[in-house]
């Protein structure tokens, strides 16, 4: 393994490692209890959901405002705060009772979140500062730990929650395993600073590389945030980010910011959306074909696929002769591809075949991005890749998901109203749906959709369905519900289409990139220049 620039460089990344494994273990935990506590507390779909939701809105504040002030306080404070903050999830969150489980469990998602985000803060830009010479590989490694907590979470959860009936609040403890491991493993450590602190960049020069183009990617995904998590008017959550646009402009002094950093944000933006956002609808394709327990080896089976190659991306790039762009433009390709087999997949054997390219195509796309950015913008210091890491995010939540979500009500219900004019009125949503500025459609009714869900289950066990094959289950429904159920199918396939398009045009977008680092001689590590503090794309 190659030498930092630091002689506990390895200790930092192994301790890097277990943080983000932390949070990967307890995001798995967390979403795998939501049943248990809408069982406990009585919860609605949407309380659950608004729950949920906070692990999205915390890390987000976490990661942006830790990345904006961490060259300022210190990477070694930031790793204190994340650490008492996960300490305090767990005290907040083990605290609900029936009278306040609602607002405890709420704010203990929103604390955790936040603590995960404050790690990531620290976590990316210490690995880049301390492997300048190979930031690509050393990233790929530390963010192996997040497949690998969500595999451990999610077969924890199987064994002690559905075998083994443990009580809630035992299996959430276990994350404070790696908890309390990363911080012993930070604890008396001193941790270098970026480049560009070392150099005495200011933070207004730190932010000129984002400049006014960078800053309207993040304004723009911040005004969606706004209007709808916040639930303000448009015109407030406009005029909010808005004076955000405007004051860090005023900061760097109108700087229009780099080109090239803009391209690299608006491509994370897809990564958040291909990556973070598809998996939901690939697992409600497998949860309708297969059965749960099948389901489950998928995610672990794709989960340990990005696990592995997150530990070879040096050797894949020499390899293969590759930059990172170029690495990026072939993974793009393969989720493309990927996304397309896993929306015609009809057998568990298929499956694997179809989610196993789609994992190679995701594996490499966060932390490679995050290196290229270290690579090329070092002035920036830990500030254009904490941005980049909350426009991943918040692009996820608020693009991904609801657009994702968007699609299977369209093809959905278009599938259906073709195959049956009646059966549609009776099963169609009563409220339509609306997606950025995509028209109003007509998509199922939740709750009657469900009410078929329990009955193919049902089904499904009254068969003795242990393989996966719903054939014989779905016979059990009637014609009007087989049609429903079919139409739902068609709907997951055709999104799982329209969603291949975003990893094609990211592979055109890092073709354009690659192209362009052609014409300046190829793609190289950027240093900043001592006598004159810049450093330009």
């Amino acid at each position: 393994m190659e030498k930092g620039i630091a002689p506990n460089a390895n200790r930092l990344l192994w301790a890097g490692f277990m943080a983000i494994l932390a949070a990967g273990v307890g995001f798995a935990i967390r979403n795998g209890i939501l049943d248990n506590w809408g069982a406990e507390f009585g919860f609605t779909a949407t309380q659950l959901g608004a729950i949920s939701g906070q692990g999205f809105t915390g890390f987000c504040f976490g990661i942006i405002i830790g990345g904006v002030i961490a060259d300022k306080v210190g990477y070694g404070k930031l790793v204190i705060a994340a650490f008492l903050l996960h300490v305090l999830s767990a005290v907040v969150t083990f605290g609900a009772t029936k009278g306040n489980a609602y607002e405890m469990l709420y704010w203990g998602m929103f604390i955790f979140a936040l603590a995960n985000g404050t790690l990531e803060a620290v976590a990316n830009p210490l690995i880049a500062t301390l492997f300048p010479g190979n930031r690509a590989h050393y990233l790929n490694i530390l963010h192996a730990s997040w497949p690998a907590g969500m595999v451990l979470g999610t077969v924890a959860g199987w064994v002690l929650d559905d075998k083994m009936h443990w009580p809630w609040k035992w299996q959430l403890a276990l994350y404070l395993i790696p908890t309390v491991l990363y911080g012993l493993m930070f604890m008396g450590q001193r941790m270098p600073r970026s480049e560009a602190s070392e150099k005495g960049v200011s933070l207004a020069d730190m932010f000129k590389d984002v400049g006014v183009l960078g800053l309207l990617v993040v304004c723009y995904l911040l005004s969606l945030f706004f209007a709808g998590p916040l639930g303000l008017s448009p015109a407030v959550s406009y005029g909010i980010a808005g004076v955000l646009l405007v004051t860090v402009s005023i900061l760097t002094r109108f700087s229009i910011g780099s080109l090239l950093l803009f391209a690299l944000f608006i491509c994370h933006a897809m990564v958040g959306a291909v990556e973070l956002g598809t998996d939901n609808w690939i697992q409600n394709i497998t949860g309708n074909l297969f059965s749960s327990e099948q389901g489950r080896w998928l995610f672990i089976w794709t989960s340990v696929i990005m696990f592995s190659l997150r530990f070879c991306a040096e050797f894949i790039e020499k390899r293969l002769g590759l930059s990172p762009v170029g690495l990026l433009l072939v993974c793009a390709i393969l989720a493309c591809l990927g996304l397309n087999l896993s929306s015609g997949i009809t057998s568990f054997g298929m499956a694997l075949g179809a989610l196993g390219v789609y994992a190679v195509g995701k594996t490499f796309f966060w932390p490679t991005m995050l290196a290229v950015v270290s690579d090329r913008f070092p002035r920036t210091g830990a500030v254009a890749i904490s941005i980049m890491g909350g426009i991943g995010m918040l692009s996820a939540g608020l693009i991904g998901g609801p657009g994702l979500g968007y699609c299977k009500d369209r093809f959905a219900g278009e599938a259906l109203k073709s195959t049956d004019p009646v059966v549609f009125n009776e099963y169609k949503s009563p409220t339509p749906s609306k997606f950025l500025f995509f028209d109003e459609v007509t998509g199922l009714d939740g709750a009657k959709f469900g009410a078929i869900g329990e009955k193919l289950a049902k089904a499904r066990d009254a068969v003795g369905n242990a393989g996966g094959d719903v054939s014989k289950a779905v016979s059990q429904l009637t014609p009007a519900e087989r049609k429903v159920h079919d139409a739902s199918i068609a709907g997951d396939r055709k999104t799982l289409t329209t969603d291949s398009m975003i990893p094609a045009i990211m592979a055109l977008g890092y073709l354009l990139i690659l192209l362009y680092f052609k014409t300046i001689g190829g793609y190289k590590v950027v240093h900043i220049n001592p006598a004159s503090e810049k450093a330009h794309a």
